[in-house]
């Protein structure tokens, strides 16, 4: 078992859905983002075109994160996910520097809310607490949704259905055969961290 995702660059319509379900399902404060998508232009006027790049913790098989972390609070599963151990974080904040993808997250307050001349409404009192301060973390692909048998939140919520998450040693799960059939490639292979997020080129 291995868990891996496929994002089809053909399908996304650039909408953030993902980014939304992400910060709602996690609680997350201002500024903090497991998950977002870049917004860009190809091609040169008249045929210039918007375009689309989802970006997240890619779960990676070598990846330099845990390595790098002194106290051991970055692990990576059996199953293939890496996770912070937020208990044992210090916030030394080197997980962030060797990561070739930029996507941990340094958590600064677990206090201010989205309108900090009110306060924290009662959702962000529920959720924001459940995040500690001065600790570095990270899309986890809904570990708590998917040890139930349950997709990740982001692939949920996608209207455009661009995203896939499934086991990546089953060569009959969906993940693994649009691997095979639609060529879908890792971002920044180079780095060598053998990325298990894979995207099909739009």
């Amino acid at each position: 078992m291995k868990y891996g995702m496929v994002i089809d660059l053909r399908r996304c319509v650039g909408c953030d859905a993902c980014t939304v379900a992400c910060k709602l399902e996690h609680g997350l404060g201002p500024g903090i983002l497991y998950r977002w998508v870049i917004k860009y232009e190809i091609g040169t006027y008249p045929n210039a075109r918007h375009a689309y790049l989802p970006i997240q913790c890619n779960h990676c098989d070598n990846p330099p994160c845990a390595d790098v972390c002194p106290v051991g609070a970055t692990i990576k599963r059996a199953d293939g996910i890496v996770i912070v151990d937020a208990d044992k974080c210090i916030g030394c904040r080197y997980c962030q520097v060797v990561c070739p993808y930029d996507v941990r997250q340094f958590i600064t307050s677990n206090s201010q809310g989205y309108y900090p001349e009110f306060g924290l409404t009662p959702l962000e009192e529920a959720t924001f607490t459940t995040h500690q301060s001065g600790i570095v973390e990270k899309c986890d692909f809904c570990v708590d949704r998917v040890t139930v048998g349950k997709q990740p939140y982001c692939v949920e919520a996608c209207p455009a259905e661009a995203m896939f998450f499934g086991d990546l040693d089953d060569p009959n799960s969906e993940v693994s055969r649009m691997l095979v059939a639609e060529n879908a490639q890792p971002l920044k292979p180079e780095a060598g961290t053998h990325p298990n997020v894979f995207y099909i080129s739009g």
